[in-house]
């Protein structure tokens, strides 16, 4: 079976152009940042690209636009990923229903914890640091694949890369409903680190990296994605 290629793009105006040229690359599901004043699971890249699209006036309603204008574009999944705080705003069943409506799949939410609102259908994160309890949890409410949170940063070889990954993966799946896909992310820029990913889990996502490449327009992220592509296939 092809494993999965997410690619993280920030909600900003240009941003259903460049979905579509991620897709064009391969992207097999685009995972969209809702910008957030103080985005604590975010490095520099995402950080900053945060502050320019508020700066920009992409409020929620506007990211829903987006959204939207994305779903005319593309056919694959489109993922919002958020924090609590924004959904605490705009209301999580309104939210839930607005972002149905506009063409979304369930949402991230990157500090919610399983047992809070599990009435929101989202997809869970789960880390090296989470106990065999919050994996099962995670695992058990995620809605359709669950988010493996590698935190091994980008440097080091590859095959230091995967010994990492590798144990935490082969820990989720031992307390996972069988057959549930794992899609790995958190530290993956090159078509080797995401091959790496791609041998060990089910799906690789590609967030600050993504973000940086889009700056330079759609001719370059889907350049950038199909390089990505390439490595992702041949695991």
């Amino acid at each position: 079976m092809s494993k999965v290629l997410v690619i993280y793009l920030m909600a900003e105006p240009e941003t259903p152009e460049l979905a579509r040229a991620a897709v064009d690359g391969g992207a097999d599901l685009i995972e969209l940042g809702i910008p957030f004043s103080d985005p604590l699971a975010e490095g520099p890249v995402i950080r900053q690209a945060s502050e320019r699209a508020l700066a920009r006036g992409m409020r929620t309603r506007a990211c829903l636009d987006v959204i939207a204008r994305m779903r005319e574009l593309i056919d694959v999944s489109i993922v919002p990923m958020t924090y609590a705080a924004i959904l605490e705003a705009y209301g999580y069943e309104r939210f839930a229903a607005d972002a149905t409506a506009a063409g979304a799949s369930s949402p991230i939410l990157v500090d919610l914890p399983v047992e809070v609102h599990p009435e929101l259908k989202r997809i869970q994160l789960i880390a090296p640091t989470s106990t065999d309890e919050r994996i099962r949890a995670a695992a058990a409410n995620t809605d359709g694949w669950l988010y493996v949170v590698s935190l091994t940063g980008t440097t080091g070889a590859r095959e230091e890369v995967s010994a990492r990954l590798a144990a935490l993966v082969e820990r989720t799946r031992a307390l996972a409903p069988a057959g549930l896909p794992l899609y790995a992310g958190f530290g993956v820029s090159t078509p080797e680190h995401a091959r790496a990913f791609a041998d060990v889990a089910d799906g690789v996502v590609v967030g600050s990296r993504a973000v940086q490449v889009a700056e330079d327009g759609p001719d370059a992220l889907r350049a950038y994605v199909a390089s990505l592509r390439t490595a992702v296939d041949a695991a």
